[in-house]
């Protein structure tokens, strides 16, 4: 896929996210529907990776991918430290996390619908 002139929706965004995860064996991938709960963006996921040097390196190709496919430059925070990293596609939030720190934070039950399993 080369970046075309149509913008693309957070739907097109969120499925190269996944599948870029995917590729890079991201762990427990876990996506929150934040559309009419969030202004922030549409879409949130939440992976981990198993090491820093693992984290940093699905964040790092996730913004190369959706340069490539998309033309679109992400916002990117933490990927020095490898513990926490988002990447900000302004349509999907994104966050990589080592397990520890995953655990420690719990993002997933602070956004999951109420009622949603976990």
């Amino acid at each position: 896929m080369s970046a075309t002139a149509t913008e693309p929706t957070s739907d097109q965004i969120l499925e190269r996210v996944i599948s870029s995860l995917e590729d890079d064996k991201a762990e427990e991938i876990v996506t929150i529907d934040l559309r009419g709960r969030s202004s922030i963006a549409d879409y949130m996921v939440i992976c981990s990776g198993r090491s820093s040097r693992q984290v940093g390196a699905i964040a790092e190709k996730l913004m190369e991918r959706l340069k490539e496919d998309f033309g679109r430059q992400c916002r990117i925070e933490g990927k020095e430290q490898g513990d926490w990293v988002l990447i900000d596609t302004a349509d999907v939030i994104v966050h990589v996390f080592r397990p520890e720190v995953r655990e420690f934070y719990q993002l997933e039950k602070m956004w999951m619908p109420s009622g949603a399993p976990v």
